[in-house]
């Protein structure tokens, strides 16, 4: 089974088209890179494989769990950390 199998992903913001038809799949184990120039689409195509983004086209599955209809299952098994990551300033601990 492939950890990540998706293929066809298509995202758009308005008239923008930000994921473009992207199909990968990873095999469970291997280690790959995502690499890309800034706007290239590669954090939208990780939320969408972590369930945090719907695609408007493609299908795809991470862990056995459909990217569309198991989203909830998919963020329970997938850890995701924005490059940057940072709290309110305001925000204290009691």
């Amino acid at each position: 089974m492939n950890a990540i199998d998706v293929h066809g992903l298509v995202k758009r913001f308005g008239d923008k088209t930000v994921v473009d038809h992207v199909t990968m799949s990873v095999a469970e184990g291997e280690i790959v890179g995502f690499l890309g120039p800034n706007g290239s689409g590669k954090t939208t195509t990780i939320r969408i494989m972590c369930g945090l983004l719907t695609p408007d086209e493609g299908e795809g599955t991470v862990l056995g769990f459909n990217i569309r209809t198991d989203s909830l299952r998919i963020k329970r098994e997938v850890g995701y950390m924005t490059q940057k990551f940072s709290f309110y300033e305001d925000l204290t601990i009691g």
